[in-house]
This record gives C-alpha cells, structure tokens and sequence, in this order.
C-alpha cells in the first residue's frame, strides 16, 4: 500500500525488495522501479531517496536502507523490531534523520480514503474461510503474509 499512496500523491516511487516475486508486485502497485535493497538508491552523484518509508519489522533490512538516503533524507520507521538499528556516522554527516512513526493522526484518514474512493489505492487481501483459520494464522505467524490475511465468517 505504501506503493500505491506515494504514487497516489506524485511521488517518483522506488520499491525495495530483496526477491524477484516481490519486484514483480512492486511494479503492479505503483513502483517506477525496484531496487534490490536501499544501497541501490544511492547515485554515484551523490544522489539518493529524499524519504524511505520502512513498513516492514526488520531492522537489519532498514539498517541497509540508510545507505539509500540523499543528504537531508529522512527515513521512517513503521515497524518495530527487536533488532538493534545501526547508524553510521554517514547519517550524521549527510544530515539524515530517522523518524518513527506507527501512523499519522486522524486528519490524514479523510485524505487516505479519498485515494481509496478514487481508485488510486487498493487494498489487496488473502481471504480465507472461517474452516481454514488455523492455516491464515500459520501463514502469519510464520511471516508468510505479502498483504492483509482476511477471515470471512
């Protein structure tokens, strides 16, 4: 969905993945290309990503991220993770920031089904009857969910 919102709203939007399945998808919802980690961002020219958005709970993939960040980047944090979050000194000398953030406040909610009520913004689910729960739950518990795991009674 972050794909979708920062297409939605004019972004020039670069999707981070580590696999080619996942590059596939990126494309679908919005990508206009797909590195392969944050590292890739970075430009010779000393360019970059002006945001990275991290919705995923790996801090060791968020780490590796930071090397994609222009100077004055800023890079959000969405998940939380047990793993510590390394920063280098690169962060400090290029004036990058780190932001956490678990969602915006309830005036953005009316913008965000907005994009939803126009199309720009689909929300894409794995649906399951209520006979075959325990296995939606394996598939989250074992992290295997790519999108929203949805239970119909």
């Amino acid at each position: 969905m972050a794909n979708q919102y920062s297409k939605a709203t004019g972004f020039h939007t670069t999707g981070i993945s580590r696999s080619k399945d996942i590059e596939e998808v990126a494309r679908k919802l919005g990508a206009d290309m797909v590195a392969n980690n944050g590292g890739m961002l970075k430009q010779s020219d000393g360019g970059g990503a002006d945001i990275i958005l991290v919705t995923n709970n790996s801090y060791k993939v968020a780490t590796e991220a930071l090397r994609g960040l222009e100077p004055n980047g800023r890079m959000i944090l969405m998940g939380i993770s047990a793993e510590p979050l390394v920063v280098t000194s690169r962060i400090i000398e290029n004036r990058c920031r780190i932001i956490g953030s678990m969602q915006n406040g309830q005036e953005y909610l009316y913008e965000a089904l907005d994009y939803v009520a126009k199309g720009k913004v689909k929300v894409i689910a794995e649906t399951y009857s209520l006979d075959d729960i325990a296995q939606a739950y394996q598939r989250v518990a074992s992290g295997n969910v790519r999108f929203r795991e949805v239970i119909r009674n």
